[in-house]
Parts: structure tokens; sequence; C-alpha cells
């Protein structure tokens, strides 16, 4: 489901369901979620890097299981997937995303919450939880790119190239070369360890990030508790199923 390495103050968690182009399930959204707890309560790293096995970081949520999950199901896993948001964007370590592939939904909102967003040159970012009624992640995109573009992306589907990412703030660095997602790129651009301990980390991350965390969630929440969500994410899926698919 994911698989963790640390080593020289690095903590690398890699989702690991390629078949599934890692999507978030249930279950992976838990192991994710420990894993950034535990790195961040080992002293000893000061760096977390979120990865993707296989083409894409992370394709969004996983809807294998969508015609068994009740409301409340997916509400309780948009809510860990929130969670897991706002502990990468406050944690008292440096967070690191590469993104490959498809970057989307919830894998979109992950690499936007962390603070170096490396992103190879096939990567492609989508937010579209507005296309079944959820907010998730706006106010963080909107911090990186702006309130009108962060609204246009998500209000309109929008999907954003590499190139596009880099230029608006999105991602911090494009991995151009071939290959430029191997381990070696990544560490170049990643560079030296912060120059700052975790305690002025965290205060300078106070000093210039206001706590958001529960207008956050209860927006999430809001949106979500409307009746019907398992329903509108499976029209949302239909729509995407019956759309004709551009050639890549």
């Amino acid at each position: 489901m994911i698989r963790v390495e640390t080593g020289s103050g690095v903590t690398t968690v890699t989702l690991d369901r390629a078949d599934r182009g890692n999507a978030l399930s249930a279950e992976l959204v838990d192991a994710l979620s420990g894993a950034v707890d535990r790195a961040c309560a080992d002293p000893d790293v000061h760096t977390i890097v979120v990865a993707g096995a296989g083409r894409h970081l992370c394709t969004g949520l996983d809807l294998s299981d969508l015609d068994r999950s009740s409301d409340g199901d997916l509400l309780a896993r948009l809510v860990r997937i929130e969670t897991l948001l706002a502990a990468l964007w406050h944690a008292p370590v440096r967070t690191v995303a590469v993104a490959t592939g498809r970057t989307w939904g919830a894998g979109a909102d992950l690499f936007a919450a962390c603070d170096l967003r490396l992103a190879a040159a096939d990567a492609t970012f989508r937010f579209p939880g507005a296309g079944f009624g959820i907010v998730l992640g706006t106010r963080r995109l909107a911090e990186r790119v702006g309130t009108d573009r962060a609204r246009q992306w998500v209000a309109g589907g929008v999907e954003v190239d590499a190139a596009q990412a880099v230029a608006c703030g999105l991602a911090t660095t494009l991995l151009e070369s071939a290959g430029a997602a191997g381990a070696d790129a990544v560490r170049a651009s990643i560079g030296p360890a912060p120059s700052v301990d975790r305690d002025t980390l965290t205060a300078t991350r106070e000093a210039t990030r206001a706590d958001h965390r529960d207008a956050d969630l209860a927006a999430l929440v809001r949106s979500a508790a409307r009746p019907g969500l398992a329903a509108r994410i499976a029209a949302y899926r239909d729509r995407l199923r019956a759309a004709p698919r551009a050639p890549r």
C-alpha cells in the first residue's frame, strides 16, 4: 500500500498502488497519515517526501468501492484526507511532493499542501471536487496560485500541465530531463537539510501562515454533508466514463 524509507534525515513515503493509479482508498489514506505522523514525531527527520509508484503520483479518490459506500463512509474518508492535508501544511518538518503523470483530485490537493512541489514534465493537475459538490483544499490552492485562478481551475475542472503549474506557482520546480523524477534528480532539487531547527521552522510557519484548520474542515463537512454525496460522485464518475478521451 505504501513504502517508507528513512535515511539521512529524509523519510520518503511512496504510494504503492500503481495498478490503481495510487488512488486514495480509505486504507491508503490511513497508511499515509500514519507514516506522516510517525515522521513528524521522529526528531531525526527533517524532510518528508511523498511520491507515487508507477506512472502517476495519485489519481484522486479510489472509486472502486463506491457502489458499496454510504454517504457517511465517503464523508469519513474525506475528513481523513483533509486531516492529512492539514498535517502536511502545518508539519514541523520540510515537506516535498513529486508529481508524475496524473496528479488529480485529492492527489493534486496533496501536492499543493507541500513546501517543495516537484513536477515531472509529464505531470498534469486537476481539481475536480467541485464537480460533485465537494470543497477540499481550495483555500490552500488559492494561497499557491491566487484566489481568482484557483476558483477558475476548481469551477472549470481545468487540466493544468507541468509548465503551467510552475508558471502559476502550483509547482516550485519542473523536472525536465529524461527520468527526471528519479531519486537523483529529486535529491538535487530538494537540496541540503533546512538551516533552521524544527522549533524555528514551526514558529516561521505560524508567523506566515494563519491556522485555518477548523474553517477548512467545516467547509468540507458542510459541502459533503448535503444528502446524496455517493450519488453525486457516482454521477460524476459516469460522466467521466461517457466523455470522449483525448489522445495522450
